[in-house]
């Protein structure tokens, strides 16, 4: 299963990249909200697995495990960028959102995408 799940969601982030590329971005809330659920129960099945020290393990003992690290630090980073002016406009507060993010990465990241979808929809109506 482990040699299985990153090809899987390689695909299926491929499909929507290219989705999102040819046509209209998936605007649906519920998409951010089931991909974090997901996430969210995936993360919790890891850290009962093998405990919250592993996540420090795995980016600090090799290159490679560095650069998987800065690599989700610059993507966490450059989704927040893009997506904090939205939220301001619909009256998110933003630092408790900063710090859930700086603290979980997408555990909160996407969260607050489904958050902000769901407020712009409702401002639209």
């Amino acid at each position: 299963m482990l040699q299985l799940l990153p090809p899987l969601a390689y695909l299926a982030t491929a499909v929507f990249l290219i989705h999102s590329a040819l046509r209209r971005p998936l605007g649906d809330w519920r998409v951010p909200a089931v991909i974090g659920l997901l996430f969210a129960l995936f993360s919790v099945v890891t850290v009962l697995q093998e405990g919250l020290l592993q996540f420090w393990i795995n980016h600090t003992t090799s290159f490679a495990g560095n650069q998987v690290w800065f690599d989700l630090l610059i993507a966490v980073a450059i989704a927040f960028y893009l997506i904090a002016p939205r939220a301001r406009a619909v009256g998110m507060p933003l630092l408790p959102w900063a710090v859930a993010v700086i603290a979980t990465a997408c555990l909160a990241l996407l969260p607050m995408l489904a958050r902000l979808l769901w407020l712009e929809r409702r401002a639209a109506a």
